[in-house]
């Protein structure tokens, strides 16, 4: 099964609205999904994995923010966050940098939500590969993966 049917099938499973789909351009970079889709920079959900005191965490920031490890470490109370490697990203997502979901892991990821996401009435985040996305919203992004909505900047 494709890393975006996977995306789909648990974007159906949790009752999601959205689909993924395929774009001819690359949406690796929020940039890069901010003009192929048409949209503000802040509308794309980047899916940033780090690793929180050994463990994955997945942060679901706007386009427009750059996480604050430190504070976001000190906000949920961990020692250290740092960027995951590729290799920890692929274990935990069972996806590559670039086309990280929110949804469609192998096992659950302990996932934040920037609260800057709220502002924008529709969001767009990766579908499972570098040029694939789905079309959600802010209360269904944080429904959806069950995240704990953290300011991360």
């Amino acid at each position: 099964m494709s890393a975006t049917q996977n995306v789909q099938n648990a974007l159906e499973t949790a009752g999601a609205a959205g689909q993924a789909r395929t774009l001819p351009q690359s949406t690796r970079t929020a940039a890069e999904a901010a003009d192929a889709l048409g949209c503000e920079v802040g509308a794309i959900a980047n899916s940033l994995v780090f690793m929180a005191d050994g463990q994955p965490l997945l942060v679901l920031t706007s386009g427009a923010h750059r996480v604050d490890v430190e504070a976001l470490a000190a906000r949920l109370g961990r020692e250290r966050i740092r960027r995951a490697k590729p290799d920890e990203v692929r274990a935990a997502t069972g996806q590559v940098i670039g086309g990280v979901s929110p949804v469609g892991h192998p096992a659950p990821v302990e996932t934040v939500v920037d609260e800057a996401l709220r502002r924008y009435p529709q969001l767009w985040a990766a579908a499972g590969t570098p040029n694939s996305v789905f079309p959600t919203s802010f209360d269904e992004l944080v429904r959806i993966t069950e995240g704990a909505v953290v300011r991360v900047n």
